[in-house]
């Protein structure tokens, strides 16, 4: 039996924030692959109903260590997958400490709650914006020096860090993941984002195009762009899910390897671009209006992605912009007919 076969029959995958959009999508992809897997999840962005029945769900607070310990010891938890925080650029430079409290501090208690209860593997769920403004205008690898210029880049970034000292100091390994722009749904519309008042361009642009708003603000068109609005890697989310179920299984056979990897297709588009991409799909044009630059925003954020598809042998299949306006809008139409 093979290390991955042995972790499959005995142990179970915690996903914190499971209920989610990133999270439930990779319970999703746990489940299509034969992992055993719990959710925790206090609801205040997640859906109850984006878990499926077969998995062990409970509702609570990644800081509160006794209902940790419990569901640890309940579900042998073996992995943790901690997509649980908050994720608003602009959110985060006016209210710092509810990123630093959500992010970080929370981070660190459900870190401690692994460590004492014996969780080897843990993936946390970062982000591009540990980078900062890159220096050059090429894709940014995992050696590009890390910068943040909001407290949501530094947040994420200092929960790495307390990453890179557990692992020295105990039986323990991590990956962190470095997302660059996550859109588009489960191509079989089991899940997607359905958060009311999201900020991310392509959901806010499907919203558009079915009436759900009247207009797509388009923030900065002086960006040092081709067009002069900002430019971004979008992946897939189902393509990220699949990244997540790879370094697990990375993670059991190397136990005593960590990773910290950028997640993205390597080229971008700029918000016109993806703009004119929604009107292509639908057929209708989006009406834009322009505003100024939101605080924190850089230029331009585009990936380096040969580590993760070397190391990893990770291939994406939904590497198109078209195909993840389309998964889009088809889980922003279920959510239509959800809400009769």
């Amino acid at each position: 039996m093979t290390q991955i076969d042995s972790f499959k029959a005995a142990q179970t995958v915690l996903v914190t924030g499971g209920a989610g959009y990133i999270g439930s999508h990779a319970v999703l992809a746990l489940l299509d692959s034969g992992w055993k897997v719990a959710v925790v999840d206090n609801l205040v962005t997640g859906f109850r109903w984006a878990v499926p029945d077969a998995v062990a769900f409970y509702e609570g607070d990644i800081a509160d260590g006794d209902l940790l310990a419990r569901i640890i010891a309940e579900q042998n938890i073996g992995a943790i997958l901690h997509f649980a925080g908050s994720i608003v650029v602009p959110e985060s430079v006016s209210d710092p400490l509810k990123y630093y409290s959500n992010n970080t501090v929370k981070s660190r208690a459900l870190i401690e709650a692994a460590v004492t209860g014996g969780v080897k593997h843990f993936i946390f769920s970062s982000t591009a914006a540990t980078y900062g403004t890159p220096e050059n205008d090429g894709p940014i690898s995992e050696t590009t020096p890390q910068r943040p210029i909001n407290p949501y880049g530094t947040s994420k970034l200092m929960t790495e860090w307390m990453l890179r000292d557990v692992a020295a100091a105990h039986d323990f390994n991590y990956c962190a993941l470095r997302y660059f722009n996550v859109a588009g749904a489960d191509p079989r519309t089991r899940s997607g984002q359905s958060t009311a008042g999201a900020t991310h361009l392509i959901k806010v642009a499907v919203e558009a195009a079915l009436g759900k708003r009247d207009h797509v603000a388009v923030f900065g068109t002086d960006f040092d762009t081709a067009d002069g609005t900002g430019v971004r890697d979008y992946i897939h989310v189902s393509d990220l899910a699949d990244a997540h179920v790879l370094a697990l299984r990375a993670l059991i056979e190397a136990p005593q390897k960590s990773h910290f990897l950028n997640c993205g297709y390597g080229h971008g588009y700029s918000v016109l671009e993806v703009l004119d991409a929604v009107d292509r799909v639908t057929n209708m044009k989006i009406e834009r209006r322009i505003s100024g630059r939101r605080a924190g925003d850089p230029a331009s954020l585009t990936a380096d992605n040969r580590a993760i598809r070397e190391r990893f042998g990770w291939m994406p299949a939904f590497d198109d912009l078209d195909s993840i306006v389309i998964h889009a809008l088809g889980w922003e139409r279920k959510l239509t007919q959800m809400d009769r």
